[in-house]
Parts: structure tokens; C-alpha cells; sequence
């Protein structure tokens, strides 16, 4: 390990102000043999999970800070006034560390405070007040051209400079200021490193040097040049000194650094010292989902067992099955003794909370996805699925190996009636209680294509037609090339602007733009969720988001809650009002009978409007394969997926279904789960236990194995398995042709998107047993919203 770490670095989460994501600056890092980067990312810590989970990975601890925005410390320095191009006034920006975890709380609560009070999205800032409030367990540097100390030596000489390094000392204290030296071979700079390095021989403060970087490489500059057009607004012809100088604001080594700062070696060493000094890791949150409040002589625990057990009476009782009853009791008490040992009731109580609330004001409301696995989802009625009567597997939703919180997905029928629940939750636990997740806006193909354009000085039809010709390009042949797709559309791909322009828009692609909102996910938290991630105003009235994406809160431990609008919900609200009006009977979606009238319309492909089933490969495949009842159907949903599709499955289904190839299975003891679907695997489930049958893998490591090949883990974790895969394999006397097999068919769930839920889930979000009233509805709603866009056409004209 080196004696260098670079402890004042931006990543493309400063958006537009960095140009390399943070999981690749660590990566950087570690190739640089640094024992700990820092991450300080403009009024944020958006990329500040990333970059932990990177760390770790990578064997290079994760310091984390931010750059935040003090409105009443002065305006950050301008260039030259000769200069054509002057920055919009913007405050100067602090560099705090932390240090501990109170640090870490400070900081992300001082974030919070003022982007609350923003009115402008992204352009808010701190007043002094917030600062000292929020000062203890914090490192303070001086920063470079946007910090205190260049603003202040501009403005007012080195005596104002001596003065806002002093406040900076009364802030933090003496212990706690670190005065900066960044050398970028700018003269400019260098006069103030002379003034900094005087500054802190008066105060007897420490020097600190860094690269005051904002991309991991020197290629990556031309990067932040292009962003820095987009931001201003400028092209690179007319851009000027907003450009930076060279390209020296990369990640440097240690020799490099110490070849740099040769005349200061303690500002080297002072890296190092203050690494060990940050102690604060990504690991200690101190999130908490909240605890669900119960009645006295009441636990959590003993609450949740109450409640399960009146609702498996009131749901197994009318079935009038007391073997089924018995087994869905094991089950249950299977699933609550380790509900209980992972310490989740309070969250099936929320949940089920959230639940209440909607039934009693009148919200149809309905979970699923995974969920439906759950004996204990279906007793609270989150869900309308009889995972033991379906023999689904319960490992789908939750299992101890796993070590994550289980995912459930909420349907609501509207927008208004989802604000209503997502409203109902921000009153509950208040507004730094919760807040939604936020979705990460990157650059997309044609985003990508039509901003680098602007800023390689395209004119407006040449910029248009090129992002045109990004956005629609798809590779069918090897001889469907971008490069081929250009020449056909009279581009001179000999042109070294236009050999660049494909170069920056594939380095542009999929970096961050700007923070959004996910669409329903929510985030809990016992007490205040601003310590533990900063949150912001959302652009939606009534609402704040978190810092983070869906993923990051994942990976830390928070807990998200996903309240999603459907349309088809809206369509089975008006059924339920409109059905006993019209044909005088009550509608009760758990329980609809079957009709073969309108199984008899869809064996004719008569499927026009209808959910899941109205596209024309679902309307070409009917007629084959006839469904006569739900499970048909459930089936007939899950083959026109890209899983079966790339498995090869289709056609073996179909051929079978109509009589023309006998059942087989690749194993013998496959038969109990395969048979229903003629032994070919269409669903999750039966992937994953094909694993657990063939190679004794438990529900949990099934599990895993779904992730991994899902894409989300790592090849070393998806070899490990694969190791794991052959060996029960070949306990189990498998031949190496039959593992073979038994590999590729396990390889089609990272695009099996059709879990068994497909058959069994709610009629919110799978179609159950439709009557002719639900599908003239949703042909009416259909018919309505097209003569809306007609009406609407034909008044624009």
C-alpha cells in the first residue's frame, strides 16, 4: 500500500461536475494500491453507497464526505473579469469528512436541512447556523477554487483569506481544519497555495495535499468537458476557460504526488494520518425499521401470531378442506418462527398496516410478486393467493440464507388513490421518517446522442439526425453496424468529428444526469431516516425523496416498501362497483368462478384490450394451445417470455399440449414439479428446484442461485455455485450430459421474468378466471382513452 490517499475526490454523482462513476473510482484506487479513498460529491451522498459496497469489494476503505454549499461563507471564485465567460454566482462549498458515526449523522442531517428548504431543485445551500449545528465528528478542509479560502483571497486579499480559515477554526475547531494544496499547473492556483501554506503556519494548522480530482483517468477529462457544455450551456468551440486547463484532475499515484508536492512532504503524510484518523465505515448506519405499535401485554411477535391466526381461519375455514387447513398451519408456524428469529414482524405489521388503512377508505389494494409465496401474506390478506394449496415455494420470498429483507409489492388502482396510501404513510412516521426512493436519470441513447451533439457545436438538424439514428439503431446481422447505419444515412465516417461524436456518446452513455423519484418504493425509518441518508424535496408537491436508489437502500439494509399504480387495478375497481348493479352479484376476486364462455373467446384470440394476453405473439399462440381454465392461461402467460423463448421451450410446449410429442423429463425425480406444465420448466420456482432436487442445493441457496444468474452478483459467486451445482449433481449419480442440461436449463432464469406467481397472483396483476363484465370494461376503457387522443389531435388542428 501506498503512503498517498486521495482524500477530496467528486464522481459523476455531482452531476455534470464528475465524469466517473464512484465504483470506478475505487477500482482506480485499489489499482493505484491506495489503502483508502475519499468521496466528497457537491451537496450530496448520492454515490456515497456505491462506492462503500465498492471499497469492499475491492479490500479499499471508503471515507465519506461531501461538498456542501454555505451561502453566508461568500461567492465561490470566478475567473478573470476579461474573461467572455463568467460562472453563475454560486456559494462557496465546504469539504467535510466524516469522522465518526455522529460525523457521518451531522453531515447527512445538515445535507437534509437545507435541501428542504430548497426552492429551486439543486440549488440550495447551508447557512453558517446549519454548519455549526451540525459541526461535531466532522474534518473540514479548505477546498480548492470552490472553497472559502480561493474566494475569499480573491475577494479580499490574504487577509480576508487568514479570516475565513479562522471562522472555518471557530466552526470546527482547531483539530478539525485541514488546509488544502491542489497543483493543477495553474498558476493562479500556486499564488494560492503560497497564501494557504502561510495561513496555516500562523494558525498552526495542518497541511493537506489532493488531487482535487473529478475523473478516475486522463482520458476521462474530455468527459467532464462535455458535461461542463451541457451545464453552461456552451459548446467546446465557445466554452473557453469554463473548459478546464489540462487534464491533471485525475486520480494520481503516490510517486506522482509526492513528485508534485516535493516541496511540502507533511501535506503528503497528513493524507495518511488523517485516513486513520476517519474511523466512520458504511457499515454502521444505525437504520432501524420502525417497531409497529401493539396493545399492552402485547408483543410485536404475539401480535403478528394473532392476527395470522384469524386470518387462516377466516380464509382456509370456507374451504372446508381440514387437511389443507392442517398443512397451511405447519406451514404458517414455519414461516412466523422465522419471521420471529429474523426479526421482521414489525414490517409484515406495517405492511399489513398500510393494508387497513386502504380497506377501510375504500382503496382496492393488493400485493404481489414474491409474496404470494407467503401462507402469512395470504392470512393478513396482502395477498389473494393459497401458496399451500398452489404448493408454491416459500424460499421464493424469504429464507434465512438469503440475509435480505423480503421485497413486497403493493398494487394500487390510481394515481390518486396511490397518493392517498403513500400520504397516509408520510403522516404516519412522519416527514424525516420517510421519503420515497430516488431513480437515478442517466444518459440514455438518445439523450446521450443529442447532448454530446449540442456540445460538439452540431447544428440543430445535424444534431437531431444524429440522435435519431443513436436512438433507432438495432443490431439484427453482423453487418448491422453503427458504423454501416451512419454511412447509409450520408455521414462520412472519415470525419473526425463524427468518429469522436460515437466516441463521447458511448463514454456519456449511462452516466448520471439527475436524481428522479422511484415510482412507489418507499423507505421507513425508526426515528429519524435523515441521519442515516439525506433527503431532499421531491419535484411532486407533498413529497421527499432519499438520496439513494433502490439498490443502494438494498445494500445498506433499508427497507423499502413499493406502493405501485396499476391500470388494470382501475378496471377491477369499476367492475366490483358496476358488476352488482348490472348483473346483480357481488364480485369477490378471491373467489370468481370459472367461465367457459369467455375461455371459449379466448382459445379464438378474441383478446383485444385484455391485460397480459392482447399482444399479437400471446393472439398468434391461442388458437394452438386452447387454455380451458386459469392455469391454462397462467401457462399460456409465462411461454411468451424471453426465459422460455432463449431456453427453447416453447415449441416442446406446445407440441406436447397438442398431443404430438410424448411428456419426458430430464430426470426422473423432476416429475413431481414438472408434470403440470408437461415437463417443461416455465416458471422460477421450478428452476429453482430443479437445483434444489438435482444437486440438494437448500431454499435458500436456490435463491442465491436465482440472484446470481439474475445478473446481480458477482462471477465469483455465480462460479461458486456452479461448483456447488456439479458436485451435489454428480452425488446424485447425474451423468455429465444430463448436468449439462440440467446447466443450461438453470441458465434461462436470469430471463425467466415469469415467476409461478404468473399463475397464481391476484387478479390486480394477473388475469383470474375474467368475466365477460371485467373484459367489456376494459375494452371500454380502451375505446375511451383512444377517442381521447383523437378528440385531443383533432382540437390541435
Amino acid at each position: 500500500m501506498t503512503d498517498y490517499v486521495e482524500l477530496h475526490a467528486r464522481s459523476a454523482f455531482s452531476f455534470l461536475e464528475g465524469a466517473t462513476m464512484p465504483e470506478l473510482l475505487m477500482q482506480q484506487a485499489a489499482h493505484l494500491e491506495m489503502p483508502a479513498m475519499a468521496l466528497l460529491d457537491r451537496n450530496g451522498l448520492y454515490g456515497a453507497a456505491r462506492f462503500h459496497m465498492e471499497g469492499t469489494r475491492c479490500g479499499v476503505r471508503a471515507h465519506i464526505g461531501a461538498e456542501v454549499a454555505v451561502s453566508d461563507l461568500g461567492q465561490r471564485l470566478q475567473p478573470a473579469a476579461y474573461l467572455p465567460h463568467q460562472l453563475p454566482a454560486e456559494p462557496v462549498r465546504l469539504p467535510l469528512l466524516a469522522e465518526s458515526r455522529l460525523g457521518y449523522q451531522n453531515l447527512s442531517r445538515l445535507l437534509t436541512q437545507f435541501k428542504l428548504r430548497e426552492t429551486t431543485k439543486a440549488e440550495g445551500a447551508a447557512a453558517v447556523a446549519d454548519v455549526e449545528e451540525y459541526s461535531k465528528g466532522v474534518i473540514c478542509l479548505t477546498g480548492g477554487a470552490e472553497g472559502p479560502l480561493a474566494a475569499a483571497l480573491a475577494h479580499g486579499g490574504y487577509d480576508a483569506a487568514y479570516k475565513a480559515v479562522e471562522k472555518l477554526v471557530q466552526l470546527f475547531g482547531s483539530g478539525n481544519v485541514y488546509v488544502e494544496l491542489q497543483r493543477h499547473f495553474d498558476r493562479e492556483e500556486e499564488h494560492r497555495n503560497r497564501a494557504a501554506v502561510r495561513i496555516a503556519r500562523s494558525l498552526n494548522l495542518p497541511l493537506l495535499a489532493t488531487g482535487g480530482v473529478s475523473y478516475g483517468t486522463p482520458y476521462e477529462r474530455e468527459v467532464l468537458d462535455i458535461f461542463t457544455c451541457i451545464r453552461y450551456r456552451k459548446t467546446l468551440d465557445t466554452a473557453g476557460r469554463l473548459l478546464s486547463r489540462n487534464a491533471e484532475r485525475h486520480l494520481h499515484t503516490a510517486v506522482e504526488m509526492h513528485r508534485l508536492f516535493y516541496d511540502h512532504p507533511e501535506a503528503i503524510a497528513n493524507t495518511r494520518e488523517l485516513s486513520e484518523r476517519l474511523q466512520f465505515q458504511m457499515t454502521g448506519l444505525g437504520y432501524e425499521f420502525p417497531a409497529y405499535p401493539v396493545p399492552d401485554g402485547d408483543t410485536m411477535n404475539s401480535f403478528l401470531r394473532k392476527r395470522v391466526e384469524e386470518g387462516m381461519r377466516r380464509r382456509y375455514l370456507p374451504k372446508n378442506d381440514p387437511a389443507l387447513y392442517e398443512k397451511a398451519k405447519r406451514q404458517a408456524e414455519r414461516e412466523l418462527r422465522l419471521i420471529e428469529k429474523l426479526g421482521l414482524a414489525g414490517y409484515f405489521l406495517i405492511v399489513w398496516d398500510v393494508i387497513c388503512f386502504c380497506k377501510d377508505n375504500g382503496i382496492l389494494i393488493q400485493g404481489r410478486g414474491s409474496a404470494a409465496n407467503s401462507v402469512v401474506c395470504y392470512a393478513l390478506e396482502i395477498t389473494i393467493v393459497d401458496s399451500v394449496g398452489l404448493d408454491l415455494l416459500f424460499e421464493r420470498f424469504l429464507s434465512e440464507e438469503r440475509g435480505e429483507w423480503p421485497d413486497i409489492d403493493l398494487d394500487l388502482p390510481s394515481d390518486t388513490d396511490r397518493e392517498r396510501a403513500i400520504q397516509y404513510v408520510y403522516q404516519r412516521y412522519g416527514e424525516l421518517g420517510a421519503a420515497m426512493t430516488a431513480n437515478v436519470i442517466t444518459f440514455r441513447s438518445r439523450s446521450a446522442s443529442r447532448e454530446v451533439g449540442k456540445a460538439l457545436g452540431f447544428d440543430q438538424e445535424t444534431a437531431a439526425k444524429l440522435a435519431s439514428l443513436m436512438s433507432a439503431w438495432e443490431w439484427k446481422a453482423p453487418s448491422d453496424t453503427l458504423e454501416n447505419s451512419f454511412k447509409a444515412a450520408g455521414l462520412d465516417m472519415k470525419h473526425r468529428r463524427i468518429v469522436h461524436y460515437l466516441q463521447k456518446c458511448g463514454d456519456v452513455l449511462r452516466l448520471p444526469r439527475n436524481l428522479g423519484q422511484h415510482s412507489g418504493g418507499m423507505v421507513i425509518c425508526q426515528g429519524h431516516l435523515d441521519s442515516v441518508v439525506p433527503i431532499e424535496r421531491a419535484t411532486m408537491p407533498g413529497r421527499t425523496v432519499v438520496q439513494w436508489d433502490k439498490d443502494d437502500c438494498s445494500d445498506m439494509g433499508i427497507i423499502k416498501v413499493d406502493l405501485l399504480g396499476l391500470g388494470m387495478l382501475a378496471v377491477l375497481k369499476d367492475a366490483a362497483y358496476l358488476v352488482p348493479q348490472y348483473y346483480g352479484e357481488q364480485l369477490d376476486y378471491a373467489q370468481l368462478p370459472q367461465d367457459d364462455a369467455v375461455y371459449e373467446s379466448i382459445q379464438e384470440a378474441d383478446t383485444v384490450g385484455l391485460f397480459q394476453i392482447e399482444s399479437r405473439a400471446q393472439m398468434s399462440a391461442l388458437p394452438r394451445t386452447k387454455p380451458k381454465c386459469f392455469a391454462d392461461l397462467s401457462m399460456q402467460v409465462a411461454i411468451i417470455r424471453p426465459g422460455p423463448v432463449t431456453g427453447e421451450f416453447v415449441n416442446p410446449y406446445i407440441a406436447r399440449r397438442l398431443g404430438r410429442e410424448p411428456v419426458t423429463y430430464l430426470h426422473p425425480s423432476f416429475k413431481p414439479f414438472l408434470e403440470r406444465t408437461l415437463g417443461v420448466p416455465l416458471f422460477q420456482e421450478q428452476v429453482m428446484k430443479i437445483g434444489m432436487v438435482a444437486a440438494n442445493l437448500t431454499g435458500g441457496e436456490a435463491e442465491e442461485l436465482r440472484k446470481a444468474m439474475g445478473g446481480k452478483r458477482s462471477e465469483s459467486i455465480i462460479a461458486g455455485l456452479k461448483t456447488r451445482l456439479h458436485e451435489g449433481m454428480t452425488a446424485n449419480g447425474f451423468s455429465a450430459a444430463a448436468q449439462e442440461e440440467v446447466m443450461r436449463v438453470l441458465a434461462t432464469v436470469r430471463s425467466l421474468c415469469s415467476p409461478n406467481l404468473t399463475r397464481t397472483a391476484s387478479p390486480q396483476s394477473r388475469i383470474r378466471a375474467p368475466t365477460h363484465a371485467i373484459i367489456i370494461l376494459r375494452r371500454i376503457h380502451v375505446l375511451s382513452s383512444t377517442i381521447s387522443r383523437w378528440a385531443s389531435t383533432r382540437r390541435s388542428q
